[in-house]
């Protein structure tokens, strides 16, 4: 058992909570049960994994399965948990896994920017969203929030090991856009989001929660969606307005399968 906080492995779990240290080594941390059986189910393969005596049987099958092939699975004590834990309250389980390598569609059919969302629970909620919907890819501009930090990686429930997520600058994902509609989400956009057709390959600009999106982004727009709403409302916040458009992406593509089905 590890009891010291001093211990190397504790050490480098402690430094990759910093964006530098995990661009730098390519790593990043989950914790919980239900995010690291998402990692397994995605036959991802962590480096190491910290486990507490008091883990939930769940749990303790999940750290079996994955000693049985191999991976280095380590009990630690709840003070050396809690010290590795980005959480008040940690789950006993946390797993330390390479950046996901999820190859970008080469012909996109729905693909999700972010154009400055720096609010991490946000950006979460909006991959979860977005893998949920169907997205084939997520493009993240200048100024959003890192994809691997930790309150990122929480509230997108393992959409990081499903989904191609990339951070790319302007020009690079202008490059990735040709032949495919560019929708801007806006507030005060003339298009309602339920008259576009989004059974054509389409990508959708969700720009950040203060100041919306930028000149960077708005050049590859063609139009402006908005979601209509009752006046006394202003705007909905970025992860909730990617929902309502993305669902409704998801409903036309839905009957476009089953209309080829039959």
């Amino acid at each position: 058992m590890i009891t010291s906080t001093t211990n190397e492995r504790v050490k480098f779990v402690r430094a990759l909570s910093r964006r530098k240290t995990r661009q730098q080594e390519g790593r990043f941390v989950v914790e919980g049960i239900r995010l690291a059986e998402e990692a397994w189910r995605a036959n991802v393969r962590p480096d190491f994994v910290f486990y507490t005596a008091d883990l939930a049987q769940r749990g303790k099958e999940l750290v079996e399965r994955w000693h049985a092939s191999g991976v280095v699975c380590l009990e630690v004590s709840p003070g050396v948990m809690k010290a590795s834990s980005d959480t008040e309250s940690p789950a006993g389980l946390l797993a330390v896994i390479p950046f996901a390598d999820k190859l970008l569609p080469h012909s996109p059919t729905l693909c999700v920017i972010a154009d400055g969302i720096r609010d991490p629970g946000n950006l979460g909620t909006l991959l979860r969203t977005a893998s949920a919907a169907g997205a084939d890819s997520v493009l993240l501009g200048p100024g959003t929030v890192d994809v691997y930090n930790s309150k990122v990686v929480r509230a997108a429930m393992g959409a990081h090991f499903h989904l191609p997520i990339r951070t790319m600058t302007w020009p690079a994902i202008g490059s990735r856009l040709p032949n495919i509609q560019v929708w801007l989400a806006d507030a005060h956009g003339k298009m309602p989001y339920f008259e576009v057709d989004w059974t054509a390959p389409s990508a959708l600009i969700i720009g950040g929660e203060a100041e919306g999106s930028g000149p960077e982004s708005e050049q590859f727009a063609a139009g402006r969606v908005s979601i209509p709403m009752h006046h006394e409302a202003e705007s909905l916040n970025a992860a909730v307005a990617a929902a309502v458009i993305l669902f409704e992406a998801a409903r036309q593509r839905s009957g476009l399968a089953n209309g080829a089905q039959t």
